[in-house]
């Protein structure tokens, strides 16, 4: 089992940015893929950002291109969402998610096997 714990969440007005950050325990060697969702106020959780745990290569959801960056610590177990240009629309609870599983994919969640409890990011002027 993987144990996720994500910090970072609050409110800031948009154009603000925020630093979101997971930290893992548990049986972590095995983590293969992980990413940030989001789900916000009647919508469905969606795939934010994404990242090879021990490689290269990341993942943006179109709508955060640009404004999003995602990075990894795994020798700590850590993964971080920095997110500049923040946007009404941005405001969601953001949950960290891990698979120890090469068919992970972004664009669907039940490929991901371990969520942390979520934190929540708010933007409004």
């Amino acid at each position: 089992q993987v144990q996720l714990v994500e910090s970072g969440g609050d409110s800031v007005r948009p154009g603000g940015s925020l630093g979101l950050a997971c930290v893992g325990s548990g049986n972590t060697v095995n983590i293969y893929y992980m990413g940030w969702f989001r789900q916000g106020p009647g919508q469905e959780r969606e795939g934010v950002a994404g990242v090879y745990f021990r490689g290269s290569g990341a993942y943006y959801a179109d709508s955060v291109k640009g404004r999003f960056r995602i990075s990894q610590d795994s020798a700590n177990n850590r993964l971080y969402l920095q997110m500049n240009s923040l946007q009404p629309e941005d405001t969601a609870m953001y949950y960290c998610a891990a698979s120890d599983s090469p068919r992970a994919t972004m664009t669907d969640p039940s490929t991901f096997h371990y969520w942390g409890r979520g934190t929540r990011v708010t933007v409004s002027s």
